[in-house]
């Protein structure tokens, strides 16, 4: 984590906190049940994140990094100064807050079905400009497998627009440089020549992908859980795979009818492999493995 936000935050003396649950005696900062219980009300309100009670020590290990960071003793006494906080030091906070509790598992055409069935429906289309958005950018591969299969399907002259989006700005700040390693999972060695430009020198074992395609994508913060989603024009596409595993049902309920509402009738929804919105068929319909069109 960087110290961004340390420089804006005060550093408190130390205080009392009820004894620690579950992390063990040695443990570095005092860490007690009511803590995480305080920890999972907090990301819920703000990311709309469900954390399940088994989670204690993933707790502890992610945010510990910020306590060092902005010299609190317990954790207590940082969510007190969290939750009391605003202005620009106290969102900058919860921003460190968020980043360190999301989680980014990702790669190039992962669930490659997807990208697949996304060469078959811009076909079907026939629209030479389609508005795609990625709710879930993570740190890049998956917005820019989005903009390979457009660029492979409709051509290098196409006026496609990706909006790439997440609520963890030091995974968005990874993928709009664009640079991984050489050997990234699930890039074939063609699409690695045709859309990726390999490093040297002090770069080599690196990549980066071309302008060609990152011209294609608009890289912006956005929490699903905003009081007002500013997207622009409605979508064709949307990808939200694997986001609405954290969330409890009433707040899938609620993210889904907002992307309903941003997207263009008979649009598509890709999602992640283990989500099923059956009970949301006045919003939208089965259309393919995964895949579910606008109602």
């Amino acid at each position: 984590m960087n110290a961004l936000a340390s420089a804006a935050t005060p550093r408190p003396a130390a205080s009392a906190a009820p004894a620690a649950t579950g992390n063990g005696a040695d443990q570095e900062f005092s860490f007690s049940q009511a803590d995480f219980e305080r920890v999972r009300a907090l990301i819920y309100q703000r990311a709309g994140i469900s954390l399940h009670a088994g989670k204690q020590a993933m707790v502890y290990s992610r945010l510990s990094r910020r306590l060092r960071e902005t010299g609190h003793r317990s954790f207590g006494s940082y969510l007190q100064w969290l939750d009391t906080h605003s202005g620009p030091g106290g969102e900058q906070e919860w921003q460190e807050f968020i980043n360190c509790l999301t989680t980014n598992l990702t790669a190039f055409f992962r669930e490659d079905h997807h990208f697949h069935a996304l060469a078959d429906d811009l076909k079907a289309r026939g629209v030479a400009n389609p508005r795609i958005w990625c709710s879930a950018a993570s740190t890049g591969e998956e917005p820019y497998s989005i903009a390979m299969t457009v660029v492979e399907t409709l051509g290098a002259s196409t006026g496609a627009r990706i909006v790439a989006s997440d609520i963890d700005t030091k995974v968005l700040a990874t993928a709009s440089r664009g640079v991984y390693p050489a050997d990234a999972r699930g890039l074939s060695p063609e699409r690695l020549r045709r859309h990726c430009q390999r490093g040297t020198g002090a770069n080599a074992g690196f990549m980066r992908i071309r302008p060609e395609l990152t011209k294609l994508i608009e890289f912006r913060t956005h929490n699903l859980m905003a009081a007002q989603w500013s997207l622009g024009e409605p979508f064709d596409i949307v990808f939200c795979r694997n986001v609405m595993i954290y969330f409890d049902a009433a707040t899938q309920k609620r993210v889904l009818e907002r992307i309903h509402a941003v997207m263009k009738p008979k649009g598509l929804l890709y999602v992640g492999h283990s989500e099923n919105f059956s009970d949301s068929r006045e919003l939208f319909r089965l259309r393919g493995k995964t895949i579910y069109e606008r109602v």
